[in-house]
């Protein structure tokens, strides 16, 4: 089982330390959340019942590319993630060229979690079409392969037009492509053309084995399964090796976590709410009780 450390609404001064501790105690995977910015949106966040976000416009959200940069320098092994970064919400070449020299500067560090987003206002700013959105990224994909395989590349198609043309420096071995979102349409789309799924919410049991059935399903259409797929997933029960072990059997690849949200008692006198060492602390409890058992 690989553990992803989940940095959403982590204040950005605490990245390099938590990337540092994460590679220390085992941690596979760091994933970092995507917002290009906070405003009064119009759309509605579809995780909450009154459509507000569950973040303020003091949250720090940090590049995801530029950041990954600055934590690949500080780190040897550890891998590195957005979950989920929105490609489309941006123009191709921008996307092709942070994320070629993320990987190229990490050593291959980088799985590219992506989804459609739900923020129509961030589309409008950046000027790219939102309800195109899911028909572009279908055809977004398979093209930046293409340019990141390297070489003298073309393709024509319905949203995206160039070529010949090629960028330098690219990824040093192909970016795993994760799809987020567990929609049908989501978990369709990650079936045909994704290296792996990512769950957006923490699913309880019986609705992770329902998503893992539909997944399967999908997966046997285009002539796959879960054996050369990843599975990346929040299980919404108490931590032990034991539940870990069972979902990784089930063809859960990966699981994320974020220890420091439920911090003992003790942790907290001894370190102080939501600070750094605090983080850090629940992060150890996390390896010693779970990793270091798997």
């Amino acid at each position: 089982m690989e553990f992803w450390l989940g940095a959403a609404f982590v204040d950005a001064q605490d990245y390099l330390p938590l990337a540092k501790a994460a590679e220390r105690l085992g941690f596979d995977t760091m994933a970092i959340s995507d917002h290009i910015f906070y405003a009064d949106y119009e759309a509605h966040y579809p995780y909450s019942e009154t459509g507000a976000p569950p973040y303020q416009p003091d949250t720090h959200w940090p590049d995801v590319f530029v950041t990954i940069g600055a934590l690949s320098a500080v780190t040897e092994r550890l891998t590195f993630a957005p979950n989920v970064f929105i490609p489309v919400a941006r123009d191709f070449f921008t996307v092709a060229k942070q994320v070629s020299t993320a990987a190229f500067f990490s050593g291959g560090r980088v799985r590219f979690g992506v989804g459609v987003g739900w923020c129509k206002d961030e589309f409008l700013q950046t000027g790219q079409d939102f309800h195109t959105r899911g028909k572009r990224l279908d055809e977004m994909i398979p093209a930046l392969r293409k340019v990141w395989a390297g070489g003298l590349v073309e393709h024509h198609g319905t949203f995206f037009d160039f070529g010949p043309l090629s960028i330098a420096p690219v990824p040093p071995e192909p970016v795993p492509v994760y799809i987020g979102g567990d929609s049908d349409i989501a978990l369709k789309r990650a079936a045909r053309i994704g290296d792996g799924w990512i769950g957006n919410r923490v699913y309880r049991e019986p609705e992770l084995e329902e998503l893992l059935l539909k997944l399967e399903g999908h997966l046997k259409d285009n002539g796959r399964t879960l054996a050369d797929f990843k599975v990346v997933a929040p299980i919404g029960r108490r931590p032990s090796a034991e539940l870990y072990r069972k979902w990784h059997e089930r063809g859960v690849t990966g699981t994320m976590a974020a220890p420091w949200w439920f911090p003992t008692e003790q942790e907290k006198a001894e370190h102080g709410e939501n600070t750094t060492a605090l983080k850090i602390a629940t992060m150890e409890r996390f390896a010693s009780e779970i990793i270091d058992r798997m």
